[in-house]
């Protein structure tokens, strides 16, 4: 579901969406053992880049054939939406087993109309990464002290291609240097 056009609505979202970092994990399940980002910390990690481009998100419940529904709409300043619904599953009719079945709809709508991501700590873990590789002071050393421009590109041309991601600044700095001394 959607307003007629989403045109503005998609710009301030991208905008919106380059400034969020993602919600940290930072609650227990006792019962799996695992660690998950609430509703508060979803929130904390995009109401201020969604506010800043004139976004807001809504959550309300409706009533269906299916039973209960949570239906979250991404609205901007413009006027134009986009909401999607999903069903509210809980384990009692209690309204704590409401409540707590509302509360993890919401939580995972707001992530997904929003693209949220859920980060553990070390955000790099989470995405299944390795860290960053660090510098081989050693080799920049070497780039440093190579005297013509030949020898930086064979040595850049004798590494691997991670050594060459991680020292290419290395690399750049020196060529630049190499490429002033010889026009002096």
């Amino acid at each position: 579901m959607q307003s007629e056009s989403i045109g503005a609505l998609a710009a301030a979202l991208s905008k919106a969406q380059a400034d969020i970092t993602g919600a940290l994990k930072d609650s227990s399940n006792p019962f799996f053992k695992s660690k998950y980002a609430d509703l508060a910390s979803c929130w904390d990690a995009c109401r201020k880049q969604l506010a800043a481009n004139g976004l807001s998100v809504i959550q309300t419940t409706r009533m269906a054939e299916q039973g209960l529904m949570l239906v979250t709409t991404l609205a901007h300043s413009s006027g134009e939406w986009i909401a999607g619904e999903m069903p509210v599953l809980t384990k009692d009719a209690s309204p704590q087993g409401q409540g707590s079945g509302i509360t993890y709809a919401r939580r995972y709508a707001l992530a997904a109309i929003v693209g949220l991501a859920q980060i553990d700590d070390d955000a790099e873990a989470a995405q299944g990464r390795k860290a960053a590789p660090q510098l081989d002071e050693d080799l920049v050393a070497l780039i440093n002290s190579t005297k013509s421009i030949d020898s930086l590109n064979g040595l850049f041309k004798r590494l691997t291609k991670e050594q060459r991601m991680t020292h290419i600044d290395a690399f750049t700095a020196r060529k630049k240097e190499l490429t002033t001394s010889e026009n002096v």
